[in-house]
């Protein structure tokens, strides 16, 4: 084929996707070879590919992701040897001492470098997960079917709308998200707002 044949025929597009057949990848790279303007046409459609990747990307939720981090730590903290402990659940009556011996650990304190947002699991099980939580900015809105969210604010201050009701929390703070309600969390305090969150089955 000659170059321009070459260029409109659509094989680039598909050496660059490494979709190929062998006989066609030897005929492609045996063109570069004779053609080198191609390189320079290869590199465009890389940085074609590459825009319009990162322009359709799927947006993907920091908290969500945080979680997943959250959970892949916590079973490698078990697989390790940790023996699996259990806070008492969360309530209005709940103390910010109740949950001092998980607070005092040294492998659970926030650490130097992280997002939006980091978390340790103190216990999990179908029934019921508790986690410590660093948010430095807060966390989107959402609305939950299946489980109960309750916070209990350790350090700092947060803002937690839950409709269209906001209540300014500070340490000490007890709080339960009711089910099918959308609520977003803000932090308004200058540094991170720290918090025991439980999340039981509905």
């Amino acid at each position: 084929m000659e170059l321009e044949e070459i260029k409109n025929s659509g094989i680039l597009e598909l050496y660059v996707l490494g979709d190929l057949s062998s006989k066609e990848l030897a005929e492609v790279e045996q063109a570069i070879s004779k053609y080198p303007a191609l390189k320079q046409e290869l590199f465009e459609i890389e940085k074609s590919f590459e825009v319009y990747a990162q322009l359709n990307a799927a947006k993907t939720d920091p908290t969500g992701r945080s979680m997943l981090v959250t959970a892949v730590n916590y079973a490698e903290r078990l697989a390790n040897g940790e023996t699996a402990t259990t806070p008492p659940p969360l309530s209005p009556n709940s103390k910010i001492v109740d949950f001092q011996e998980w607070l005092d650990r040294e492998d659970l304190q926030e650490p130097v470098e992280y997002d939006s947002m980091h978390g340790h699991i103190l216990h999990a099980s179908p029934e019921r997960k508790t986690l410590i939580v660093w948010l430095k900015e807060g966390a989107p809105p959402e609305i939950h079917t299946h489980e109960i969210e309750k916070f209990l604010i350790v350090e700092g201050t947060c803002d937690i709308t839950i409709g269209d009701k906001t209540h300014s929390l500070t340490p000490g703070d007890f709080l339960e998200i009711p089910l099918f309600i959308n609520h977003q969390v803000v932090v308004t305090s200058k540094s991170r707002c720290k918090l025991i969150l439980e999340r039981s089955a509905a």
